[in-house]
C-alpha cells in the first residue's frame, strides 16, 4: 500500500479522503478546495492543464514535515496556467506505479562510468554524411529496475547489444516507450539541451500509462547530461546538425501473460544527426486518407509509445508510392486534422472576420503533446501579433478557407525536423496546393527556434550541459 494519503478539507473543517495513490485529478469545480497531504512524502509536483494529456508542471512543493498535514496551494497553481480545467498532484521520488514506496530510486550521485578503451572508440562520420538515426556514439546509459529491489545504480558504459529473454514482455505486449530530445553545439561553443524537463514529464506520463515504474526526472536529466559530456565530441560542429537523444524504457521480465512488468530497463542512446528531411527546409506534400486512423478517444495517441508508430509505417509507404512525403492523419466522420506524419500540425489562416489566426488541434487525447508544439504556441502568444487558437479543425473548414483564399500556410512541427512547411494535400481525389509567402511564419518559427538551439538567442528553454 502507499504510505501517504491526500485529503480534502471542507468548509466545515472535516477531512474527506480522495485516494492513496500518487496521482489526484482535481476538476475546475474544486479549484477552491484546500488539500493536505498526510504521510511519508517529501515533494509534491503540481501540474495543470486543460486535460490529462497536456498537464504541465507549474510548481514543486517541498514538504519539510513529511509526517504532518501540509496545505497544497492549488488556487495559486491554477492562476499560473491559462485555461486550466484540471490539476494533478504527483508524489515525486517515491511513487513506483502503485508499488511499495520504500524501494530505492536511482540518483545521479550513484552513477557508475565504464569508459571505452581507445580500441573501442568508433570513427565519427562526416557532418555532411549524417542522416537521421543511423550513427550511434561510443557510450550509452542504462538503469535497470526490479519490482522487489527497486532501481539499480545508473551506469554509463560502451555501446553494446542488449540481452533479452525471448519471453521478455516488450517483445510480446509492446510494453515500451521512448522520448526524442536534442543537444546542440552553440555558435559560442556551449553545449545545450532544449527543454529536457518537458520530455521527462511526458515520459513519466507515458510510463504510468504503460504500467512501468516512474523515476525522478531531475536525476534522469543529470545522468543524460553526463552521458552527453562523455560523448560531447560527437555533437556536430554545425548549425544545421545536432545530437539526437533517445531515452527508451522497456519491460524485460521473461514472463508471458498480459500483466504489469516486474523487470524493466531504462536506457539512453545518442545519435549525431543532420536534417530529418534530406531536402532541408522545403515544403512537403501530404496524403490525407480518412480510411486510415492513427488514434482514437480513450486510446494512447497522446503517449509516446512505439506501438503508436508501427501501424503507421505501411500507410506512410503507401503515401510515398503516390508521390507524397508524409501522411495527414484524420479522425472521425468530419475528418478532423490530428497530426502530420510524426509531427503536430499548424494552420495559419485568416478567419471569417479577416483576422490572422494560428490554429492547431487541441490536446484532447488524440495527438502527442509535442515539446516543439508547446514552444511555438508560447512564442506566438508572446509575440501577440495574431490570434492563437487550440481547437478542432476539419478538412471541410480547410477546404472552405482554401477556396476563399484565406489559408496563408500549413506546417508541421516536431523535435526531429523542428518546423516543416506543407506544399500540398491530396484529399478525396484532388490535390490542394497550399500557398506560402517569401517571408512565412514557419520560417520565422524555424529561425527563432534555431537561434535558441544554437545560442544566438539567450533563452531559458536552452539548458547548459556543462
Amino acid at each position: 500500500m502507499a504510505s501517504y494519503h491526500i485529503w480534502s478539507i471542507s468548509n466545515f473543517g472535516k477531512k474527506q479522503p480522495f485516494k492513496t495513490s500518487g496521482y489526484l485529478q482535481i476538476t475546475r469545480q474544486m479549484r477552491a478546495t484546500p488539500l493536505v497531504v498526510m504521510g511519508n512524502v517529501n515533494r509534491i509536483s503540481i501540474r495543470a492543464g486543460t486535460g490529462f494529456s497536456d498537464l504541465q508542471e507549474v510548481e514543486v512543493v517541498e514538504l519539510n514535515e513529511p509526517n504532518g498535514w501540509i496545505a497544497i496551494p492549488l488556487k495559486d497553481a491554477q492562476e499560473k496556467c491559462i485555461r486550466t480545467f484540471m490539476l494533478q498532484l504527483a508524489v515525486l521520488g517515491n511513487h513506483q506505479s502503485g508499488r511499495d514506496t520504500h524501494l530505492p530510486i536511482f540518483q545521479y550521485s550513484d552513477l557508475e562510468e565504464k569508459i571505452c578503451t581507445p580500441a573501442q572508440l568508433r570513427s565519427k562520420p562526416d557532418t555532411a554524411a549524417l542522416v537521421f538515426g543511423k550513427y550511434f556514439t561510443d557510450h550509452m546509459l542504462e538503469v535497470s529496475w526490479d519490482s522487489e529491489k527497486g532501481w539499480a545504480k545508473p551506469v554509463i558504459s560502451p555501446m553494446h547489444d542488449l540481452q533479452l529473454h525471448p519471453g521478455a514482455k516488450v517483445l510480446h505486449y509492446a510494453i515500451e516507450l521512448f522520448e526524442g530530445m536534442k543537444a546542440y553545439r552553440g555558435e559560442d561553443g556551449r553545449l545545450r539541451l532544449f527543454r529536457p524537463d518537458r520530455n521527462m514529464a511526458r515520459m513519466l506520463s507515458t510510463a504510468k500509462r504503460s504500467s512501468l515504474p516512474t523515476f525522478d526526472a531531475g536525476e534522469m536529466i543529470k545522468c543524460i547530461k553526463r552521458l552527453i559530456q562523455v560523448d560531447k565530441e560527437w555533437i556536430p560542429y554545425s548549425n544545421t546538425s545536432s545530437l539526437y537523444i533517445r531515452p527508451t524504457f522497456i519491460a524485460t521480465d521473461p514472463s508471458l501473460g498480459v500483466a504489469s512488468p516486474n523487470q524493466a530497463l531504462l536506457y539512453v542512446l545518442l545519435c549525431p544527426v543532420g536534417p530529418y528531411f534530406t531536402s532541408g527546409f522545403k515544403p512537403i506534400s501530404l496524403m490525407a486518407d480518412p480510411q486510415y486512423v492513427r488514434s482514437w478517444p480513450g486510446g494512447c495517441g497522446a503517449m509516446k509509445m512505439g506501438a503508436n508508430y508501427a501501424p503507421t509505417i505501411y500507410i506512410q509507404k503507401q503515401s510515398e508510392l503516390l508521390g507524397h512525403q508524409q501522411v495527414l492523419w484524420l479522425y472521425g466522420a468530419d475528418h478532423q486534422l490530428t497530426e502530420v506524419g510524426t509531427m503536430n500540425i499548424f494552420l495559419f489562416m485568416l478567419n471569417k472576420q479577416g483576422e490572422r489566426e494560428l490554429v492547431t488541434p487541441p490536446l484532447d487525447g488524440l495527438i502527442l503533446p509535442g515539446v516543439t508544439r508547446l514552444s511555438l504556441l508560447e512564442l506566438a502568444r508572446e509575440w501577440k501579433e495574431f490570434r492563437v487558437v487550440e481547437r478542432t479543425i476539419t478538412m471541410a473548414e480547410v477546404l472552405e478557407a482554401h477556396e476563399e483564399k484565406r489559408v496563408l500556410e500549413i506546417f508541421g512541427a516536431g523535435t526531429a525536423c523542428v518546423v516543416c512547411p506543407v506544399s500540398s494535400i491530396s484529399y478525396e481525389g484532388r490535390e490542394y496546393v497550399i500557398p506560402r509567402s517569401e517571408s512565412s511564419l514557419s520560417q520565422r518559427f524555424f529561425k527563432t527556434m534555431s537561434d535558441i538551439h544554437y545560442g544566438r538567442m539567450e533563452h531559458p528553454w536552452a539548458v547548459d550541459i556543462e
